[in-house]
């Protein structure tokens, strides 16, 4: 089913798609943004067919930074189909004797689910294994922690194509199949009772973090905070400093440098919890003659779910992970990119080194944008495409939320790095849908925004929700708004510093 069927009502296109009407105010728009926001800017904006209705520069090949996940999220749903989900399992060889103890060697196999231990208990956990495990009547595990993937080694790396001064940063986690809570940790700590007295440590994710954190943080007196949260060397991490003993609890975050060590600890506390003693220093037992078999095993939510909530907060490690599991790990960009490139019937326009956008050598053009647009729901993997992004008012679009009749008029994907502001997707009219890429190069990404803000709010004054192909069900949103799941703010930092998103 192509997307004019899907979105454009019955008559012809109204003023929204009318190259007159729209010329009229897009000129206006246009040089107080221009003044705004001096740089490089590309613009297409096109109706649901993908005719262009007005544009500046739409063959300009541009940094496109965080739209290039809306490409991504089409490839993965080319190539696995969006109820695809990604397993987590305990495999071993062996048996079980009468005392419960598992006799044989056994492994975790990780495969790269970015919801693995995610925030607030909504994805799938070490804990829910352990507890087939004991169901399964398992009481004792021996020998060390092994570590596998479905794909090869069950590493977490930093992709070649990010920046050496993104790397470690909360936006950019290292990524691979060893990844669970994001390869993010975060602690909470609030001052003790009394002055001189050590800080508690109330909160630690994932669940068993806090065996790898030491407080030697103190309690002074009055409401300032000056902890410092430092990596130790072998894995772990140290609270030092101050806080004040009116001071609110502090949370803080930092990426897991070493993924492994938090494993380790998440995995030994679930098993602690669901009553299975593991003792790693032994060594497993040899098994009798037999072939490897699931122990136990979890799964994420679809591949639309998980889509869904990548695009809508934006998460890099999550779009690499989909561009992995879709194109495997070495040249999957290149696949992109001719997904892409097959997709809008051209060999020039996009240029993708990564799945996620935060690579400063990705180029694509507004014209190429707008052709995916138009042209990627009417593939077989297209179905509801313009679900799977976010819409005004939530995730990266939540500053969208006024001057519109209703939350799902816009259908978009923003991308932000220091001297970048990119917005793409879709705009729901009563008779007509329009297609638009705005994307800025410069620096002043910030007025950027704001004034793309503004066109959306102006073109989409009367405008109505996109609606969802009555043949299939819109995908589940996986997660939501609350603290430590939310998108990345829409302030930018300093140009050294940005984040794709």
């Amino acid at each position: 089913m192509g997307l004019a069927l899907c979105f454009v009502a019955a008559g012809p296109l109204g003023a929204q798609t009318d190259p007159e009407w729209l010329a009229g105010r897009m000129s206006a728009w246009y040089e107080e943004a221009g003044r705004r926001a001096p740089g490089q800017w590309g613009i297409a904006i096109a109706d649901p067919s993908g005719r262009m209705l007005w544009s500046v520069n739409p063959n300009e090949a541009l940094m496109p930074a965080s739209t290039v996940k809306l490409f991504t999220t089409g490839f993965a749903r080319s190539v696995l189909g969006g109820g695809a989900r990604r397993s987590t399992r305990v495999v071993g060889v062996g048996s079980l004797n009468p005392s419960g103890e598992w006799v044989g060697s056994w492994a975790l196999e990780l495969n790269g689910d970015p919801s693995l231990e995610r925030g607030h208990g909504s994805g799938p956990s070490f804990y829910d294994l352990a507890m087939q495990l004991a169901s399964a009547g398992v009481r004792k595990l021996t020998g060390p922690l092994q570590v596998q993937s479905g794909d090869g080694p069950a590493n977490a790396v930093y992709p070649a194509a990010w920046s050496v001064r993104h790397q470690g940063r909360l936006f950019a986690p290292p990524v691979g199949p060893l990844t669970l809570h994001e390869n993010i940790v975060w602690l909470t700590v609030r001052p003790a009772s009394k002055v001189g007295h050590r800080a508690r440590l109330i909160e630690a994710a994932p669940s068993g973090l806090s065996r790898l954190v030491s407080i030697t943080a103190t309690t002074e007196a009055g409401r300032r905070s000056r902890l410092v949260l430092k990596p130790r060397t072998g894995g772990g991490w140290t609270v030092s400093g101050t806080i004040g003993v009116r001071a609110a609890p502090r949370r803080l975050t930092a990426v897991a440098r070493d993924p492994r060590a938090v494993l380790s600890a998440v995995w030994s506390d679930a098993l602690s919890r669901a009553g299975i003693a593991w003792n790693p220093a032994s060594r497993a037992g040899v098994p009798a003659e037999g072939g490897v078999r699931i122990l136990a095993e979890v799964a994420s939510a679809s591949l639309d779910s998980l889509a869904s909530e990548i695009n809508r907060r934006s998460m890099n490690l999550g779009a690499e992970l989909l561009l992995q599991w879709a194109g495997g790990r070495d040249g999957a960009h290149n696949r992109l990119t001719e997904h892409v490139l097959k997709v809008i019937g051209s060999n020039e326009g996009v240029y993708l080194v990564d799945g996620s956008g935060l690579s400063y050598e990705d180029r694509v053009t507004p014209a190429a944008f707008v052709s995916y647009l138009a042209k990627f729901p009417a593939t077989a993997a297209g179905q509801n495409f313009p679900q799977l992004l976010p819409a005004n008012g939530t995730g990266t679009l939540r500053r969208l939320n006024s001057g519109l009749p209703g939350q799902g008029v816009v259908r978009a994907k923003t991308g932000t790095l220091g001297r970048v502001s990119t917005v793409v997707g879709y705009l729901g009219g009563a008779k007509g849908v329009l297609l638009i890429s705005l994307m800025y190069n410069g620096s002043k990404p910030w007025a950027a925004r704001q004034a793309q803000w503004k066109l959306f709010r102006d073109l989409g004054a009367d405008g109505v929700v996109i609606p969802t192909d009555t043949v299939a069900v819109p995908p589940v949103q996986l997660g939501g708004e609350e603290p430590g799941i939310r998108p990345w703010p829409d302030t930018l930092p300093p140009a050294d510093t940005s984040a794709a998103r």
